[in-house]
């Protein structure tokens, strides 16, 4: 039997499957050298990996740029956070005003010098720089690059981007310091309040910034004044539309608060730019002039301080008032007959206050005067340009009685309003400043409260029925006393040249404000009747002025007085 026989071959009939071993066909397959195995093994795991890492940086991002919140370790939270100082370029401590309004403040600068021995081709130099600034010219630069020495100031106060452009130039022999600039951001507006700081801004040269240069050099913390961004501009505003419209060589404008001396506001015109310009005369700091009748103020507190004058008793002004025979004095339009005290303030009477100076007396009337402040310069004020007042050294009998009505001394309108104040707030003198006071500060009483309240009603009369009516502003009861004085010109009075003011306060009832309106030589016109007394000018200016800041300065208006004496002022008001 052959051997095909003896084996037992496998064989499939038609239709029977082939058995596939699959253990076999499932090892081959993920055997690690497989190839194919391991691309998509590997593609896998790369997915994963990009996914993950994606949503690490999503939610990192999230957590860092979003919510802000960045999670520590146990021991970083135990570790105290680094305490970092941050120190400014600039050296000069800011200004701002009593609302935090920032006046005054300093940048970073660079400054642009030059070692003259090491510049090269001089006027080539000499003509690229030249044409980058405007403002310095090719001889000035060339000038300065051929000096004998080794340092020299191109130019001062330049910009960053201006120090990069420079040093792309790649001139030798050139170099950067740097330095910082004062900057006035609001301009003229309070020229002669800051003044300015030199070039390098170290040192003041006018205003705050020189009476004040060390304390502003030795703290970075802002100095905050007293004064009002918004009340200054207004009151400027308001000043200025009456130097242009009754043309006036100069002017000023005070507003002080009476309960405490500080100054709200003070202009003097005309003014400068610090930015750009030096500083000019400040009349209401410097100004020293004889003010007229406005000293009738004082005269009659005096009067009434003294004892020597009562309300109801009257004085003869039916004629000229004669002293020494050679000294006659006179009054503007006067009444011709006996005044009292309220009818010399509202007529401004010169030989109705005459009379009272002279009843008070040399001794008395110097002593109060004194109080006042009329003889001395202001010390403490922290502005640098101050005026002292002047006086006569023999004060003789015709003294007594011209200064009575405003003529014989010379004050400053800062004087005159420091003064004002303590006359119609209760009798205490504050000494004026330009620091906002955080507490109240301590006064020097120089007069009694009975005095100061019969002041003020007689005041009030004035711009009720007097000069002053084009003052009262309806709703804030305002009370003062204008004052025209003929101005000295080389030493001697010049006929028909006259500076003019107006003290007032408001409201009369329980005053808060004091202000002081200025004009040095406003001309008559056709408007006012060809007149140039206070009443034509500085009154209409200060009744605007009243009008606007009143409701700025968050002042309830007035209406509760009775019947007869509103139409009174709704009558005067409308003349």
């Amino acid at each position: 039997m052959s051997n095909l026989f003896r084996k037992k071959e496998k064989f499939y009939l038609p239709g029977e499957e082939i058995k596939v071993n699959k253990s076999v066909y499932s090892k081959g397959c993920i055997e690690e050298n497989d190839p194919m195995s391991k691309c998509r093994f590997r593609m896998l795991l790369a997915i994963t990996a990009m996914v993950a890492l994606f949503l690490t940086i999503s939610v990192r991002t999230f957590i860092l740029c979003i919510s802000g919140y960045e999670p520590k370790s146990e021991t970083e939270e135990a570790k105290p956070l680094p305490q970092v100082e941050i120190k400014s370029n600039t050296k000069r401590a800011d200004v701002t005003d009593r609302n935090n309004t920032i006046i005054a403040t300093s940048i970073p600068t660079f400054s642009l010098y030059a070692h003259p021995n090491q510049v090269k081709n001089k006027e080539e130099v000499a003509i690229r720089l030249s044409k980058y600034f405007d403002d310095l010219s090719y001889d000035n630069i060339l000038a300065n690059l051929s000096k004998k020495t080794n340092f020299v100031y191109l130019k001062r106060n330049i910009s960053l981007a201006q120090k990069y452009e420079i040093y792309a130039f790649g001139i030798n022999g050139l170099g950067f310091e740097e330095t910082e600039k004062r900057i006035y951001p609001h301009g003229n507006l309070f020229a002669h309040i800051l003044g300015k700081a030199d070039i390098d801004n170290k040192k003041g040269l006018a205003g705050i910034e020189r009476g004040l240069n060390e304390r502003l050099t030795t703290s970075e913390i802002p100095l905050q004044l007293s004064v009002d961004t918004g009340i200054q501009d207004t009151i400027r505003e308001k000043l200025y539309a009456g130097v242009s419209k009754f043309k006036a060589d100069r002017a000023a404008a005070i507003l002080m608060n009476v309960n405490t001396g500080e100054i709200i506001s003070m202009v003097s015109l005309p003014d400068f730019d610090p930015n750009n310009e030096a500083p000019n005369f400040s009349f209401a700091t410097q100004g020293a002039y004889e003010p007229g009748s406005v000293l009738k103020i004082f005269n009659a507190a005096i009067g009434l301080e003294s004892g020597k004058v009562n309300l109801k008793e009257k004085f003869d002004a039916t004629k000229p008032l004669v002293i020494n025979k050679y000294n006659k004095i006179n009054d503007y339009k006067g009444e011709n007959r006996w005044l009292d005290l309220q009818e010399i303030l509202v007529h401004s009477s010169n030989i109705g206050s005459a009379h009272i100076a002279l009843r008070v007396g040399k001794d008395i009337q110097q002593a109060h005067l004194r109080n006042f402040g009329f003889f001395d310069k202001i010390k403490d004020f922290e502005v640098a340009e101050k005026e002292t007042p002047t006086y006569p050294k023999n004060w003789k009998k015709e003294t007594v009685a011209t200064v009575g009505f405003g003529y014989g001394i010379s004050v400053t309108p800062l004087h005159l309003i420091s003064a004002f104040s303590a006359v119609v707030n209760g009798g205490t003198y504050y000494k004026p400043t330009l620091l906002k006071q955080q507490e109240q500060p301590q006064g020097r009483k120089i007069l009694t409260t009975d005095t100061s309240v019969k002041m003020r009603k007689l005041l009030r009369e004035v711009v009720v029925k007097g000069s002053g009516k084009k003052a009262n502003v309806i709703g804030y009861e305002v009370a003062g006393k204008t004052g025209t004085a003929m101005k000295v010109v080389n030493g001697k009075y010049k006929d028909k040249v006259v500076i003019t003011s107006f003290l007032a306060t408001f409201p009369a009832s329980s005053p808060k404000y004091a202000l002081l309106v200025m004009m040095d030589e406003p001309k008559p016109s056709e408007e006012t009747f060809w007149y140039a007394t206070s009443g034509w000018n500085t009154v209409p200016t200060a009744g605007e002025i009243i009008a606007t800041i009143a409701p700025q300065l968050n002042l309830k208006a007035n209406y509760d007085i009775d019947d007869k004496r509103m139409k009174m002022i709704e009558a005067s008001y409308n003349m």
